[in-house]
C-alpha cells in the first residue's frame, strides 16, 4: 500500500471535514494513534470515515522502546486492536524513551548508543512487531545536547536495529537538520551515509530558534513552515534513493488547511520528479 503514497499532512481534528472532501493524488494523512486507543465513540468514528477515503499512518509516541523496560503490554494490546480496526498504511515509532518505572513522561528522552541498549531496542521492536503481526519503522531523533559515551555511530546504531529486528527506518530530515546545527555536524554527510533501502516514510517539518539561545538552538517544534534548508536536504536524499511516503509534520500554530496542502504540494512535486527521473533512467 505504501507504493501509492506520496506526500501527507498530519491529521488535526479542525481539518477534518476539509480533509474527507480533499481529493488530491496521493494524499494520506497521520495521526498519534495515542488519541484513539479507545474501544469506541466520536473521535474513533471520525478515524474511521478518515480511512475510509485516505490511507492512514500510525505515528506512536509512546512506545518507549528505549527505556530499560519492554513496552507495556496493555498499550500494545490496545494499539494492535487500533491497527487492526484501521489497517494504516504505515505504523511508526520514536527511538526514545519516555516511561520510567511505570510513570509517563511528556518528552521523548534521549539515550546511549551502547550494546547493551542496542539489544534491550531490538527485543523491544520484536515484542512491538510480534503484536502488531507486521513491520513497523523508527525515527531518527532530534539532538539538543551532546552525549558522551556513545558505542556506535547513529546511522550504524539504526542500521544494525533495522537489519536485526526486521524493521524499517523513518528518516525525519528535519531532526537531521536540527541535530546538525546543534551538535555541530554536516547534515548532507549523514542523509549521504543513510541507508536508503531501509527508508520507509521521510518526515519534514518546521522549526523555531530557541527563545533564549537563538540560532544557536533549534527546536524540532512543528510549529512552523518547512524551512528552505530542510527542502533542499529532502531533494538532495530523493535524488539518491528516490521517491518514499513524504510526510508535512504541523502540530502548532496550525494555518488552514489550503496553506497547509500547498505546503504539501511541494513534496509531492519533488516526489513526482524523483519518479519520472526513476522511469527515463
Amino acid at each position: 500500500m505504501t507504493a501509492i503514497l506520496t506526500a501527507g499532512l498530519s491529521l488535526k481534528p479542525q481539518y477534518y471535514d476539509a480533509a474527507l472532501a480533499c481529493r488530491a493524488d496521493g494524499l494520506w494523512f497521520e495521526v498519534h494513534p495515542e488519541n484513539y486507543l479507545v474501544a469506541g465513540g466520536p473521535r474513533l468514528q471520525w478515524l474511521e470515515a478518515m480511512r475510509a477515503r485516505h490511507p492512514i499512518s500510525l505515528h506512536g509516541v509512546s512506545l518507549s522502546l528505549a527505556a530499560d523496560a519492554e513496552p507495556d503490554a496493555a498499550h500494545l494490546h490496545r494499539l494492535a486492536a487500533l491497527a487492526h480496526r484501521i489497517e494504516p498504511a504505515l505504523i511508526s515509532e520514536h527511538l526514545a524513551w519516555s516511561t520510567w518505572r511505570g510513570a509517563y513522561h511528556p518528552d521523548l528522552l534521549p539515550f546511549p548508543r551502547t550494546n547493551e541498549s542496542l539489544s534491550r531496542i531490538i527485543d523491544n521492536i520484536a515484542r512491538t512487531q510480534e503484536a502488531l503481526g507486521r513491520r513497523i519503522a523508527i525515527e531518527n531523533p532530534s539532538h539538543y545536547v551532546r552525549i558522551d559515551h556513545h558505542e556506535w555511530d547513529e546511522i550504524d546504531f539504526l542500521t544494525e536495529i533495522a537489519r536485526r529486528s526486521g524493521c524499517g527506518l523513518l528518516l525525519d530530515v528535519n531532526n537531521v537538520h536540527v541535530g546538525a546545527c546543534n551538535l555541530g555536524y554536516s547534515a548532507p554527510h549523514y542523509l549521504d551515509r543513510f541507508p536508503g533501502d531501509l527508508v520507509m516514510e521521510i518526515h519534514v517539518a518546521g522549526h523555531t530558534p530557541d527563545p533564549n539561545l537563538g540560532e544557536s538552538l533549534l527546536i524540532d517544534s512543528h510549529d512552523a513552515p518547512v524551512a528552505p534548508e530542510v527542502w533542499a536536504l529532502h531533494k538532495r536524499l530523493i535524488d539518491r534513493i528516490g521517491a518514499r511516503p513524504t510526510l508535512i509534520e504541523r502540530d502548532d500554530n496550525l494555518p488552514d488547511f489550503d496553506t497547509l496542502l500547498a505546503e504539501r504540494d511541494i513534496a509531492e512535486a519533488l516526489a513526482h520528479a524523483s519518479l519520472v527521473k526513476e522511469i527515463c533512467v
